[in-house]
């Protein structure tokens, strides 16, 4: 349930990493995991990492959607913290990508003007890492463009061209593929995503993260020398860059299998959080199937040389589905009209769900700031509506007279207990089974 952020239940609720079976992340990640000390440096790191190496994966792509449009792994993620969060480890993730930057153009900064960001896009064929965790930079270069930015990123999110005309001439960046950390306050965020309706809302990732007690010395790690983590884990990732860059596009994939299920997860727990939230939060749901694929295949990326193995079509290999990518491209030289297809492990794929469902929670809470008037670095969420307290207390089956009855002793008006009965029809999250009797969707 979500609940109030600022309570211990709302912070444990959102937590990301503390679900996560860390046994089954590619070592690159536990490696760069190993570097926080408490959950929320954790959830911290994990998304700077998944943000920074989603622009080390060139060429990589799936499919998504009945047209078949190609997505590429790059992420756009807010970290969204208050003082005192842990926040400055996300920049263990910007020392991971300067490995690459080193050697094939990568970086863009934060602190540029638009025109700047621009020119620096189409310098880098469209693609780059943009990283900032100095909120104020963000603000300055923010206060007079924000809405250009939020365009711009906008559209980057879904690879779609962006065309400019300015008295110098026209410039268009066709199929960009941008990634992105900022680490930010609420102020900062609201400037970029000003309400719930704007397109980029459901576009970024946003991780709300509190304020962590610096004294607790449970999370406290004895470990040593982690300052040379990022630039291992950055050697790594760059003979991927390498190897993918060779190659030349190819396609990854989740399976039969893994595709139902990330159906069937979007149109049960997804679409609960649609009914009860509003349709306002419906393409932040339907893109977060995006988002989940896309972690997936960094996820595949990062294991590096792990099991070097393809699958060509669809054939399954008995007990597990290969999905390695430093294999040796020029296996198939012999035929050159073949393409290999990687797939997504199945550890892979779990890990990706979790972190969605928790990302969407994050979006969640995000969702409500936004919607008040809170002015904190990291305000405090308003109450969650009181049509899903009801619901999560209603019994999978129930009489009228129940839902009546329960309403009352959370102080709910029996109108309005009616009035929300019948939005959840509407919504298909109950049916009506008979007359006064209703039954919850499973």
């Amino acid at each position: 349930m979500l609940t109030n952020l600022n309570s211990k239940e709302g912070q444990e609720d959102l937590r990301i990493v503390e679900h996560l079976d860390m046994q089954k992340l590619p070592e690159s990640v536990q490696q760069m995991l190993s570097l926080a000390s408490t959950p929320e440096e954790q959830d911290i790191i994990l998304m700077a990492t998944l943000a920074a190496a989603s622009a080390c994966v060139p060429n990589l792509y799936f499919t998504y959607g009945p047209t078949g449009k190609k997505y590429y792994a790059n992420l756009q993620c807010f970290i969204l913290a208050a003082a005192a969060s842990g926040k400055g480890i996300a920049n263990q993730a910007l020392e991971m990508a300067r490995v690459i930057d080193e050697q094939y153009p990568l970086l863009i900064a934060g602190d540029s003007t638009l025109a700047a960001f621009y020119k620096t896009l189409a310098e880098q064929n469209g693609c780059g890492y943009l990283h900032e965790s100095e909120g104020s930079v963000i603000t300055d270069i923010w206060r007079t463009s924000a809405a250009n930015y939020n365009t711009a990123l906008r559209k980057a999110a879904e690879h779609e061209s962006i065309s400019r005309n300015r008295v110098k001439g026209a410039s268009e960046i066709k199929n960009p593929r941008l990634s992105m950390l900022l680490t930010g306050t609420f102020g900062q965020y609201k400037a970029l995503v000003p309400s719930v309706e704007n397109g980029y809302f459901s576009r970024l990732l946003t991780v709300v993260i509190k304020g962590t007690n610096p004294f607790d010395k449970r999370y406290v790690s004895s470990k040593g020398g982690q300052s040379a983590v990022p630039k291992i884990v950055g050697q790594r990732l760059l003979r991927t860059y390498e190897t993918l860059m060779n190659a030349g596009e190819r396609e990854w994939s989740l399976t039969d299998a893994q595709k139902e299920r990330l159906g069937e997860h979007l149109e049960t727990e997804y679409g609960t959080l649609i009914g009860l939230l509003g349709d306002n939060f419906h393409s932040a749901v339907i893109r977060m199937a995006v988002q989940i694929e896309r972690i997936a295949m960094i996820l595949t990326a990062m294991r590096g040389g792990e099991n070097p193995h393809t699958m060509r079509g669809n054939e399954h290999t008995e007990g597990r589905i290969p999905s390695g990518i430093m294999d040796k491209i020029d296996e198939d030289k012999d035929r050159p009209s073949l393409v290999d297809t990687i797939y997504c492990r199945e550890e892979d794929y779990e890990t990706a769900e979790m972190i969605g469902n928790k990302l969407l929670m994050h979006l969640a809470a995000a969702y409500r700031m936004i919607d008040g008037d809170a002015q904190d670095v990291v305000p405090e969420i308003k109450p969650i509506d009181q049509r899903k307290v009801l619901f999560e207390q209603l019994k999978g089956e129930y009489a009228l007279g129940e839902l009546i009855s329960e309403a009352k002793s959370q102080g709910v008006s029996r109108s309005s207990a009616i009035r929300w009965n019948n939005q959840w029809i509407e919504q298909g999250l109950i049916t009506k089974e008979n007359h006064g009797n209703y039954k919850k969707v499973a």
